[in-house]
This record gives structure tokens, sequence and C-alpha cells, in this order.
């Protein structure tokens, strides 16, 4: 029977999972109620949000519908020819019978099928020093005070026949009307003639038809005027706020749309009024929306963590089964690093990925003590490698050691030049036999080419001249050693050997490429040139290797990013070699350092 149960249940560890999955349904099923839930959710927002939009464009419409009346009744009041008359000829009745005939012409227009709303004012400005209004106000009536309105002064100054203000201050007296602001139109009243006779303003009292329009609202809700700027204008409640992420998701852009207050658990809808550059804005809880869902969504976890629960518990005996022989091979790896990597496992206990993974394994172990082998023989070969090239360097030690000596014999026969050259070739020498380092700094290059120029100034008789042309900013930038004095030794040797006097070397070192990302270091002579040098050197016996020397060493360095070339010119010969910018310590500048 046991062995029966082994040959069905699978030995791959992915079929295992798979089984697993497929009897319990784990995710098939979480996905599907989670998408569910989601939908419905997303629904019910969608519903709420469509029901709440056809509110706030029935607000938009009713405040549309006030502007619009607004607008008409300035009109009217324009047309109006007994207004004009007494705002025209003031002096043609006394002033209590001219402000009589204005405000009947109020309350008709109050009583008119325009206004039915009794939250409109209305202030009439003759060009004599006389006003009309339609209400008791707020401060005793000045003229001027009011002619001075900064409204006034920006309509004139814009030159527009009308200007909508949304912030207007409240005029009115507090008996009538406690509103901070109004909404008001200031206009300039024109004849036939389209010549000025007086000023007008209507204002609306916003906060009083906001407030009538919202009587019948449900309670949950709350309602707000935004501004553009995020200010709130009117609240339907007087404690209701909107928080600061809501306020500014609203009134980041011009539009309409909803958005979900996660902090608060309100969903937001807004609608943006564009002739006020207006939101009208409306919230709801979210636990209004869901209180029907909150059922579903308590069975739907109950269930998910059910089966989650029943999954672990699964999962767990899984990975117990697998992970016992993982915990076995562990060991065995232990104990293969103190025995010298020669222990094996047995693979006649395990199946499937783990018979594999044991096969490995030991295969692995194999293949790493042939490697320890090998390396023990790499490291013999070296070690004999290392003890031939001591043997080597005995001579040139030997002769270091020899032009020290010449250098004291020198200096005690008091010959200066003896001495100099000892000197120079002494550097040359030495930077020759220090294998442990390809680059160093160009300041110390140029010293050593310096030292070879020197040489080879006394076996030529000076006999040629040599310049130098550098930025001193680049003195710490890493080059080849000994790159800069095969090209000199090349323009001597092929260029200016031959000749009797007048020869020049330039020796030019810039920065280069588009981002000054190169050294450049070109040598430029005046000599015979590539042809005649050529020629010359036909009869040789041993080819020159200095330059290919240098081609070969610049490749191993800096693989493509190094080049040479050689160009040949009217009179002469030029070398140039590119190189990577590296900047060394102790340099400050703005490169980057390459310690």
């Amino acid at each position: 029977m046991r062995s029966f149960l082994s040959h069905l249940v699978p030995h791959s560890l992915k079929y295992r999972i798979f089984a697993v999955f497929a009897l319990i349904i784990l995710i098939p099923f979480s996905v599907l109620n989670l998408y569910n839930y989601q939908k419905i959710e997303s629904l019910v927002q969608k519903k709420i949000s469509e029901q709440s939009h056809e509110q706030l464009d029935n607000l938009h419409r009713s405040l549309d519908d006030q502007l619009s009346i607004a607008f008409k009744t300035l009109i009217f009041l324009e047309q109006d020819s007994d207004v004009r008359s007494i705002l025209q000829e003031p002096a043609r009745n006394t002033v209590l019978t001219n402000k009589e005939l204005i405000e009947d012409k109020f309350k008709g227009l109050n009583n008119s099928f325009f206004l039915y709303n009794p939250s409109v004012y209305f202030t009439l400005l003759d060009l004599n020093g006389n006003v009309y209004t339609s209400y008791q106000p707020r401060y005793p009536l000045d003229y001027d005070r009011i002619l001075d309105n900064p409204s006034f002064a920006e309509m004139k100054e814009t030159g527009s026949s009308y200007l909508w203000i949304t912030d207007d201050e409240n005029y009115v007296s507090r008996d009538i009307t406690r509103s901070p602001t109004l909404l008001s139109l200031y206009s300039e009243l024109r004849d036939n003639r389209n010549r000025a006779y007086g000023l007008a303003r209507v204002s609306i009292d916003f906060s009083f038809w906001f407030q009538s329009n919202l009587q019948k609202s449900a309670s949950e809700q709350a309602y707000f005027i935004l501004s553009r700027k995020g200010e709130t204008i009117a609240r339907s409640e007087p404690d209701a706020e909107l928080s600061a992420p809501a306020i500014a998701e609203v009134s980041k852009s011009p539009s309409s749309g909803y958005w979900i207050d996660r902090e608060r658990k309100e969903l937001v809808n807004y609608s943006y009024l564009a002739s006020l550059d207006w939101y009208m804005v409306n919230s709801i809880p979210l636990n209004i929306l869901f209180n029907e869902i909150e059922t579903l969504k308590k069975q739907y976890f109950l269930t998910f963590y059910g089966i989650t629960a029943a999954f672990i518990a699964v999962a767990f005996m899984i990975a117990h089964a697998f992970t016992r022989p993982l915990a076995h091979m562990m060991r065995k790896m232990r104990e293969a690093v103190r025995k010298d990597l020669r222990t094996r496992l047995p693979e006649k206990n395990y199946k499937g990925e783990i018979l594999e993974l044991t096969r490995t394994f030991n295969t692995m172990m194999v293949d790493m003590n042939g490697l320890i082998e090998r390396l023990k023989a790499e490291e013999r070969q070296k070690d004999a490698v290392h003890f031939q090239m001591l043997l080597a360097q005995m001579n040139p030690h030997f002769l270091l050691n020899t032009l020290n000596t010449m250098k004291w014999i020198g200096m005690r026969n008091k010959n200066e030049e003896i001495v100099e050259i000892c000197l120079s070739l002494g550097k040359l020498l030495e930077t020759s036999l220090n294998s442990d380092v390809d680059l160093i700094h160009l300041q110390d290059e140029i010293d050593l080419t310096k030292a070879f120029i020197y040489i080879q100034q006394i076996r030529y008789g000076n006999r040629f001249e040599v310049e130098f042309s550098y930025d001193e900013g680049i003195l710490y930038a890493l080059v080849p050693k000994l790159s800069l004095q095969p090209l000199v030794d090349n323009a001597i040797r092929h260029g200016i050997a031959n000749m009797a006097d007048g020869g020049k070397i330039r020796i030019r070192i810039r920065l280069g490429g588009e981002q000054e990302e190169l050294l450049v270091l070109e040598v430029e002579d005046n000599g015979i040139g590539i042809e005649k040098s050529r020629q010359a050197q036909q009869g040789r016996k041993r080819p020159g290797i200095g330059l290919s020397n240098v081609r070969e060493r610049l490749r191993l360095l800096f693989k493509d990013k190094g080049e040479l070339e050689i160009v040949s010119l009217e009179q002469g010969t030029l070398s140039r070699m590119y190189l990577p910018l590296l900047i060394s310590e102790p340099y400050e500048g703005n490169r980057q350092f390459i310690s």
C-alpha cells in the first residue's frame, strides 16, 4: 500500500505544488472573490457619483440662472428710459422723488418673473454724486467711497463693459444677510449713443442661494463651493470641512470628476464652473455607500482566511518533506569543508529534483578537487617562473650598480657631463626594472623623457631643440611608463639624426575628444620624413621594436580606447597617441580622482 501511494504522489516539486493548488483552488477562488468585491464597490461608487453629479449639475444650472437674471436686470435698468432720465438729469426732480422712482423700479424687478429670489441687491450711481440702492446698507452711503471700489477701477483700466467679482465684500446690513462675501456684477451704463451716464452693481447673495437650494438634500452629505485657489466660499453645514488632500485634488485642474478620500473615508464629487472659476463639491461618507456590502465583505474575508489557513498547513507539510533532505545536504557540505572536499552524498535515498541535486553536489566535489590540484600545479609553475625572473634581473641590476660607480667616478673627477648622463640613464633603467607599476604620472613621464633627451643631446652634440607644451592641470594624469620616450626616440633616430643642424622636436600634451575625455600626446619633428627614413633603414639588420612595443602595451592596458598613429607631414613626422584621461591624486581639480 505504501509503495502504491508513493507512485501516486509526484516526486517533482513543481508537480506537488501544482497538485496542492489544483485541490484547494486557492488562487482562483481568492482572485474571483476579490474581483467581484472590487467590481461591486466600483459600480456602487460610479452610480453614486453619477447621481451626485446630477445634483451638482442642477446647482450649476441654478447658479447660471441667477447669473443670467442678474445680467438681464442690468440690461433692463440700462434700457429703462425713466432710470436713464433720472441718472442723466437728476436736477429735474427732487432728490426724494428720484429716490422713490428708482426704488419703485427695484421693487418692480423683484416682483417680476425674472427675480423670484430676494437675495439680489442693486446699486446705481449717476455721474453727479447720487447713489440709489435696493437694500439697507451696512455703512452710510458715500458716493466717493463706492466709486473708489477697485472693481470699478479695474473695469475702467481693462476697458470691459462689465466685470464679475466672485468675492465682493458684503456691504448689505447684517439684519438682512450675514454672508461674508457676495457675487457682484459691475457694469457701466450707456445710452443709445454709447455714452456713459452711470454705473451699476448687481450683487447676488450666493450663500443664501446655496443654503436655500440644499434644504432638501440628504443630511449625510455635505456641499461646498471652492475657488480655484482652494478657498471654501460656501458650505451647506457650518461645521462641514473638506480635508487638505481633497481640496488639493479638486483644485489642481479645471475639470469635473470624483476622488476617494482614504484618510477621511469619503467619496468627493466635484463639478467645475468655468464662468466663475469655481467648483461645486459634495462629500459622501463611504460607510453610507457600502452598508450593504460590508456583510459580503466579512463573509469573503472569513472564507479567504479559512482557505489560507488550510493552504499554510498543507504547504508546511510539503515544505517539511523536501527541506529535510536539503538540511542533510547542508550538513554534508559542512563536513566536506572539514574533510578537504572528500565527502559524497548517497544517491539511493532520494528521487526527483533532490536526486539531481545530490548528483550535482557529488560531481561538484569531484570537479573542485581536480581544480585544486591544477591550481597547486600552476602555483608551483609560477614559483619557478618567478625564480627565473629573479635570475634574469641580476644583469640589469649589475648594470645599474655599474652606472652608480661611474657616476661617483665622474663626481670625483668633477666631470659633470658623465654624472648627468649616469643620472639620466639610471632613471630610465630603474623605471624599466620596476615591473609592479604600469601607469605613472604624466609629470614623471615628462621627467624620464627629459632625461632621455639629455643623453641624446650629448650624443648628437646639441644639434636639435626640444620644445614642451602642456597644461599644468594635467600633470597628474596617468600614462603608461616609458610611452613618450619611444616617440621621441623615433623622432630623433628616424627624423633628425642625419640632419647637420636645425632639428626641432615639439612635444604637445593636451585634452581631446568631444567631452575632453582623452589625453593626447603628440611628438612632431622637422626631420627627413617617413619615406626617406625607410630608404635609409633598408640595410639595417635588426628591425625597430619601439613603436610596436608601445602599440602592444596600449592594447593590453586600454583595449580599443588607446591608439597610436603616425602622420607624414610635408617636412617631418607627427606621432600622436590617444589615451583615456585618468586623473590620480594628488591632483585637486574638478575631474574625478582615480586612486
